[in-house]
């Protein structure tokens, strides 16, 4: 779609009101990843908002201001740092989406994001068989030997964009949605079971991991069959306008299902699930019911630990530590809930990591569009990880799992384990179950 057929909607782009509450104190600045690692005051919260508000007044869209708003990773850190309460995440979002309706893109790189995101993640046909292709790519041996024989090296900067490929896991978990899970004992509680899109491909297993917990405590799970692609790196991306396509479908998909709560296991889909209520304020047909999907929408460490949760576990005997995702502790303002049920395992010698909220580098498809940053951010992220000595690092978000399991590889002890909290609570299930 070209930038001159986009309907803007306020909040499309940076609004006065929400620029004029960044103070400039620069108590954000040590919380900004790029800040950190590049020490250039553009490319830090206060930096980019100064140069919106430029914007906002009538100041032309330059290539430098396209790239300091691009090479933000979003992670909303300066969110918690902030005393005045910018929503700096709102703001980014919102600079990308008027750069995206007012930048005409050059053809080949129209046609890729459009092929990305208007067409692939929204499609559970075309991920099927993206996802098929990377399996034969890793079942059938290529990949080993792509990377023993140093031939993964020819690939010159795509290297580390190599090592960032997730697993492809078969059966994928396309199979299972639209499909109902009976509850494991007396039913407490109906709730629906947001798949995701890629995650049906690469994390089929914490997603059949995820129903199995929920099961176990009381919960009828539903994975609604009209689901589709939660829009969050549509958003990230500033295109807008297909977010809210994809938001009306889940919103349709779910809302009317009599559920007690809706859940993710993705910490970066969750943020977007519960804005769809800011998403769709200004359409008159969805409005009020993106509201109460947003009112239902719940993280699993956070419904998990607002339910009185089944402590029938078997032993989990190792060192363990959590990364913060930073669109659950930033955004969702959720950090207690995953180390309360961390702790709440038997056997788990629970080990705090320092910076544990600041961002790893993984923010969505950012590890992939600016690689070289993003791994300079995850190997500062991996000496305060390999600080706490631990076997399991546990975090919340499959991307921050994918880049986490990169640093392991690439500076890890050896041997460390990269979970999902919800897959340690799925194997205490079954120990117990034994």
């Amino acid at each position: 779609m070209h930038a001159s057929e986009l309907t803007m909607y306020p909040g499309d782009k940076p609004q006065q009101v929400d620029l004029d509450r960044c103070v400039h104190c620069g108590l954000c600045l040590n919380a900004c990843p790029t800040y950190r690692e590049l020490g250039v005051e553009m490319d830090s919260p206060r930096g980019r908002i100064y140069q919106m508000v430029q914007v906002a007044n009538g100041a032309p869209i330059t290539e430098a201001y396209q790239e300091h708003i691009d090479l933000c990773l979003a992670c909303r850190g300066c969110e918690s740092a902030c005393p005045s309460g910018v929503q700096y995440g709102k703001l980014v979002e919102a600079a990308r989406s008027h750069i995206e309706a007012e930048v005409e893109r050059g053809f080949w790189a129209r046609s890729l994001r459009d092929f990305v995101f208007r067409q692939l993640l929204p499609s559970p046909a075309l991920l099927t068989a993206a996802g098929a292709g990377l399996w034969m790519y890793q079942a059938s041996g290529l990949q080993k030997l792509m990377r023993v024989t140093g031939l993964v090296n020819l690939l010159g900067p795509m290297k580390d964009r190599e090592a960032l490929s997730p697993a492809a896991q078969i059966p994928f978990f396309f199979r299972e949605i639209g499909k109902t899970f009976p509850a494991e004992g007396k039913q407490k509680y109906r709730v629906a079971f947001m798949a995701g899109c890629i995650a049906n491909v690469s994390f089929a297993r914490l997603n059949e991991a995820t129903v199995r917990v929920l099961q176990k405590n009381g919960c009828e799970v539903v994975v609604p069959g009209d689901q589709t692609c939660c829009g969050a790196l549509h958003v990230h991306a500033g295109i807008r306008d297909k977010a809210r396509e994809l938001a009306r479908r889940n919103v349709d998909a779910v809302v009317d299902g009599n559920f007690d709560a809706i859940i993710t296991n993705a910490a970066g889909c969750g943020s977007t699930l519960k804005e769809y209520g800011e998403l769709l304020e200004h359409d008159p047909k969805y409005a009020d019911r993106a509201a109460k999907f947003t009112s239902l929408m719940k993280d699993i460490n956070e419904f998990l630990g607002s339910i009185e949760l089944n402590t029938n576990m078997g032993r989990v005997d190792a060192t363990v530590t959590y990364q913060d995702s930073c669109h659950l502790a930033h955004g969702q303002k959720i950090r207690k809930q995953p180390r309360d049920l961390l702790k709440a395992i038997p056997g788990i010698d629970f080990k705090p990591m320092p910076l544990s909220d600041m961002c790893c580098g993984s923010a969505g498809i950012y590890n992939v569009m600016h690689t070289e940053l993003s791994m300079s951010i995850l190997e500062k992220k991996m000496v305060n990880v390999n600080s706490t000595r631990a076997q399991v690092i546990a975090t919340a978000n499959p991307g921050c799992m994918i880049q986490l399991e990169a640093g392991v590889k690439k500076w890890g002890r050896g041997g460390e384990r990269v979970v999902h909290v919800v897959e340690l609570l799925d194997e205490a299930y079954t120990k117990a179950g034994k």
